[in-house]
């Protein structure tokens, strides 16, 4: 009434209003009330403009945004007399009188309103009650990805906005412009990810003890760069695995260097395979590096089992014609590969070894004698130094074992299907 604002004028305690609150009315209005409250719904428009999304996290399965949210509605109680039908531009300082929409970010971690050098917040009011409200916000929210395709993967990810108070009955949000009111800026880019698309939507959200709410999303969806994990996981393993092939060239009675070159390949494929687990989360299922890295883990652990069998037959092997040949003469001879795997050296001929003895375990005692009796000569010392060039293939190929001349045809020709079966499948 006319008595309550003079009285409230002749209050000295009151603060003065200042001259725009006095052109916008608030001192006459309790705007703790949405606009046009106990009649329909109020329409708040809203479009964004993302600025950049500055990161992705996949062991914490977020990602974090920076944008620009605006938000348009009609406040007749903001009206005002204008000559020049000119709007009014306030910062964050009047927001705190008015009414404004509580819009949340639904599974939002975090999220901050810049405020550097001021509050990143405006707000314009036109002459008929229209406003503008806009923020510059940085937001972390939940991304549920599905790893199962990992690294070649696509993951969509959305950023849902929602009123917290005010369910459909009070307040209806929608797109302002509808798919062009989100917008992105052309520098966007990300280290590991391609940004395919962007896409406006929207949807109901019910809660069983407040109702139906007006809820709308912002999807985008990445596409992982695979050229990074081709070079740190995939490139290393092939390599790995075909290192593991050499052990089927050597000499199957050079026991030292296939073992070493196994244990080798197997422990640097288990490092790769450590390295990758460590920068994902702990999911319970299996994802597409995961079968790449074990079989390829597999293929070198055959490695090491295939020559584990081939020693174990030329072992048995050895130890029937050693029978055979101590019943024919009561000695053993070795030839120049078993030697070598003995005491390490090469020897060119059979007649070296023929004058080293090995005897019988069964016809130990009748050997002793012999074997002193046999003396070292300077001649198979000087034949070690003839050219090996020719004779390590010809000994080599003579030992050969026929698993290891299988196994450098079956182990690649294997190897070259499953990547042609896998890079199929996953791209």
């Amino acid at each position: 009434s006319k008595r309550e604002i003079k009285m409230r004028k002749l209050d000295s305690t009151k603060v003065r209003p200042l001259k725009t609150e006095q052109l916008l009315h608030i001192e006459d209005h309790d705007f703790a009330l949405r606009p046009g409250f106990g009649g329909s719904p109020i329409p708040v428009g809203i479009d964004v403009q993302v600025e950049s999304i500055d990161s992705i996290s996949e062991v914490d399965m977020d990602f974090t945004m920076t944008l620009y949210l605006r938000h348009y509605w009609k406040d007749e109680r903001l009206s005002f007399r204008s000559n020049k039908n000119k709007s009014m531009t306030f910062d964050g300082r009047l927001i705190k009188k008015i009414w404004v929409p509580d819009v949340f970010f639904v599974h939002s971690k975090r999220s901050f309103i810049h405020d550097t050098t001021v509050e990143n917040i405006m707000l314009r009011v036109y002459p008929d009650g229209n406003v503008l409200f806009s923020l510059r916000i940085t937001v972390s929210a939940m991304c549920f990805m599905d790893f199962s395709r990992f690294p070649l993967d696509t993951q969509n990810c959305s950023l849902e906005l929602e009123s917290y108070a005010y369910n459909e009955d009070d307040l209806m949000l929608y797109w302002k412009h509808g798919n062009k009111s989100l917008s992105t800026d052309e520098q966007i880019s990300l280290s590991q990810f391609f940004i395919e698309e962007f896409s406006a939507s929207s949807g109901l959200a019910f809660y069983s003890s407040t109702g139906w709410y007006n809820r709308l999303f912002i999807n985008f969806a990445l596409r992982r760069h695979i050229f990074f994990f081709v070079l740190q996981s995939y490139f290393p393993a092939m390599l790995m695995v075909m290192l593991s092939w050499v052990s089927f060239w050597i000499d199957r009675r050079a026991v030292p260097a296939r073992v070493s070159l196994g244990i080798t390949t197997v422990l640097t494929m288990s490092t790769i395979m450590t390295g990758v687990s460590a920068s994902m989360p702990q999911v319970s299922y299996i994802k597409a590096v995961d079968v790449y890295l074990w079989i390829s883990f597999l293929f070198v652990f055959l490695s090491v089992i295939e020559y584990a069998a081939v020693n174990y037959l030329t072992t048995i092997e050895e130890r029937k014609q050693l029978k055979k040949r101590g019943k024919a003469s009561g000695m053993y001879s070795m030839d120049a590969v078993q030697a070598m795997a003995f005491d390490g050296c090469f020897h060119d001929t059979d007649v070296d070894m023929d004058l080293t003895p090995f005897p019988d375990p069964c016809e130990e005692n009748e050997t002793r004698a012999s074997q002193t009796n046999i003396s070292n000569e300077d001649t198979p010392r000087l034949k070690r130094k003839r050219s090996l060039k020719g004779n390590v293939g010809r000994i080599i190929l003579q030992n050969n074992h026929v698993i290891d001349t299988y196994s450098r045809i079956i182990f690649p020709s294997v190897y070259i299907v499953f990547n042609f079966f896998y890079w199929g499948l996953y791209i």
